[in-house]
């Protein structure tokens, strides 16, 4: 497969980097000298040097034979220019832009009906408030990835002392926890991801990757020591086009909200637009303006400003003031390593949740979805069991999963199956498999055609 990324920036460079480390031929396109030369020196890929919008550039990366084209520049207008010469230069390259703007939110279905035709719209504004919302809604958990419309959900969750799961054996849980039991999928512990097996024991402090269904979330929650709780006040510091729109959201969901901004003019223009939130002129780090909104009463305080630095100390500030939860976002990805050491557990990037959702649009196979996990050391994989893949009418025990790899639910018509080695995948079952960055290359061709061994 070959991929023409347009735009060597945070979310260029990332793509990159995961799609040449599955051995897929990747073209990098930009202006700058430097983000070429970062593109080059860390990673086995082509660069060339030039606008992806123009003709000569995009024939010279060889747009002409690619499959996609990913235009991911942090111009709107680039991207959509590039994809508009795309179709005319190769009208068969599925083509994959990254729109921020909300002035085009309107648009993204005319985008794909008519020319340019861009087969895919990505904005992360609205992928990243989804992810917020996830959050918020299963207390505590660090990640959340939702499948089949939300009724399964893989929760990364940090295990505590007082939790019942501590110190026992994968293989204990069957006699020494009754009723409902997650299906653990896979263990972060010291920053290593482990694929557990049976004799694998948890431990206080491990990052933990489960599957449940939402019906019986609440009852896999009390095992580790939490509960769900109705979201019902939201403050939100940081008033730009993510804390806007995930004003408007929570406003749909009947969530008393309360932004936060310092910029008088942004003030006026939100105090407009919004019909039921509140919105408050002052600086979110303020611990004295904290005390006066009832900071200890919020459910959820999310910090959404251009600042990295200020959005970990608001939401360090809120939990020592008594808030019940902080989601963070951050957008530099050398600082995730060091969120969970500090405290911020629950942290959000425009930047992960936009290659989360161009990753699903470029897997082999009938891929619906593909989540991210603890940053980029997996996926979570949701594909279509086609006739034509090799893991249908075969017991699972039998199928070649690589290492890595693991089959943890089957969906088919209205039943959630967990799999065990006697399981049938039939073909049109939806399966969700965790796999290791290094395994996702190997899963992609069992999703497609059966190999044939002579």
């Amino acid at each position: 497969m070959k991929i023409v990324i347009v735009g060597a920036g945070e979310v260029g460079f990332h793509i990159a980097s995961r799609l040449s480390l599955e051995n897929k031929d990747v073209v990098v396109v930009d202006t700058s000298n430097e983000a070429l030369k970062r593109v080059s020196e860390n990673l086995d890929v082509q660069v060339v040097k030039g606008s992806g919008s123009s003709p000569e550039v995009l024939i010279d990366a060889g747009i002409k034979t690619a499959d996609i084209l990913l235009a991911v520049t942090d111009s709107d207008e680039a991207n959509l220019v590039a994809c508009l010469t795309c179709d005319i230069l190769s009208p068969a390259t599925k083509k994959l832009a990254r729109i921020r703007l909300a002035d085009y939110d309107a648009y993204h279905k005319h985008f794909s009906e008519s020319a340019p035709h861009i087969n895919t719209i990505i904005n992360p504004e609205i992928e990243v408030v989804k992810t917020i919302y996830r959050l918020m809604r299963v207390p505590g958990s660090v990640d959340v990835g939702e499948f089949e419309g939300g009724r399964v959900k893989i929760v990364g969750m940090r295990l505590d002392e007082e939790s019942v799961l501590a110190g026992l054996k994968l293989a204990e849980l069957p006699s020494r926890v009754g009723g409902v039991r997650p299906l653990i999928a896979a263990i972060v512990r010291n920053g290593v991801l482990i694929i557990p097996h049976g004799g694998d024991t948890l431990k206080a402090g491990d990052l933990v990757y489960f599957i449940s269904e939402e019906s019986k979330m609440n009852e896999v929650l009390h095992l580790f020591n939490r509960r769900m709780k109705p979201v019902k006040r939201v403050l939100i510091v940081g008033g730009g086009r993510i804390g806007s729109r995930l004003a408007d959201f929570l406003e749909s969901k009947h969530i008393h909200t309360k932004i936060v901004e310092k910029d008088t003019a942004r003030c006026r223009v939100l105090a407009e637009r919004m019909n039921r939130a509140v919105v408050l002129c002052g600086d979110g780090s303020d611990q004295g303006l904290l005390v006066e909104e009832n900071i200890k009463d919020m459910d959820v305080v999310v910090s959404l400003t251009d600042d990295e630095e200020t959005n970990i100390l608001v939401s360090l500030l809120a939990k020592s003031m008594g808030a019940e939860n902080t989601i963070t976002k951050i957008s530099k990805f050398s600082y995730f390593p060091l969120m969970g050491t500090i405290g911020v557990e629950q942290v959000v990037s425009p930047r992960l949740s936009a290659i989360d959702s161009i990753l699903q649009h470029i897997r082999k196979g009938k891929v619906l979805s593909a989540v991210s996990v603890h940053g980029e050391q997996a996926e979570v994989i949701e594909a279509v069991a086609l006739q034509t893949s090799e893991i249908v009418d075969t017991p699972i025990s039998k199928v070649s999963f690589p290492k890595g790899a693991l089959l943890i639910c089957i969906l088919r018509d209205e039943e959630v199956i967990i799999p065990t080695g006697e399981s049938v995948i039939r073909p049109d079952d939806r399966v969700i498999i965790f796999a290791t960055r290094e395994a996702v290359p190997r899963i992609e061709k069992m999703l497609t055609v059966k190999l044939e061994f002579f």
